[in-house]
């Protein structure tokens, strides 16, 4: 089972993406999600209900959002600030100023830098990686911080599933999660990207 994660704010430019890459790395654990362009105070409900749904073990609620309008918020003040026991919200949203003060007080926030110039550098087709293009890659990304190595996986990610159209497997959805893991353990950047990629190799050229 993966190690818990605290309620916080997600800052992010690729809201549904984060999203995924969060509930692969709770995996073993509930994650329930909601989703809408516009977070209404139906959402709150609902979210609401489900928070107060009790849990013998932890449980994740995932909203996300471009906007959350100020009334929906009004209504979870007490939830974010006294979440039942073993609940934990996680809000992903484009910018902190769509969220009042009075939420943002109450959870931690992190902003994700923006990733579009790392989407524009990942030059690989997933759907026809090689050898020559994986070694190509790992020699362009060696010299990277820990965060600026975490934005580039998640920027993997995006690019095989929604540019490169890559149905991942089992083995290949356990290697980005496996990524992440080695990462927050100082793990050589190399080693891991080497390890995420030779996933997506033909079985005969692994």
């Amino acid at each position: 089972m993966s190690e818990t994660i605290s309620s916080h704010i997600i800052i992010c430019d690729h809201i549904d993406e984060q999203a995924v890459l969060m509930q692969q790395k709770l995996t073993g654990y509930r994650v329930v999600t909601f989703s809408s362009d516009e977070f209404k105070i139906e959402d709150a409900k609902k979210v609401m209900a489900e928070a107060y749904i009790a849990e013998e073990r932890t449980k994740y609620l995932f909203l996300v959002a471009k906007s959350f309008n100020i009334v929906s918020q009004n209504a979870m003040l007490k939830l974010l600030e006294e979440p039942p026991r073993n609940i934990e919200l996680i809000l992903i949203t484009e910018n902190k100023s769509t969220l009042l003060p009075t939420v943002r007080s109450r959870l931690n926030l992190y902003k994700m830098a923006q990733s579009a110039k790392i989407y524009q550098a990942i030059d690989l087709d997933f759907s026809r990686l090689n050898i020559a293009a994986l070694f190509t890659f790992l020699k362009a990304n060696e010299r990277l911080s820990k965060s600026e190595a975490k934005m580039l996986i998640e920027a993997m990610y995006h690019k095989a599933v929604h540019i490169d159209g890559v149905a991942l497997n089992t083995k290949q959805i356990e290697a980005f999660e496996r990524s992440f893991k080695l990462l927050e353990l100082n793990s050589r950047l190399q080693s891991v990207l080497a390890a995420l990629l030779i996933s997506f190799l033909p079985k005969g050229r692994r």
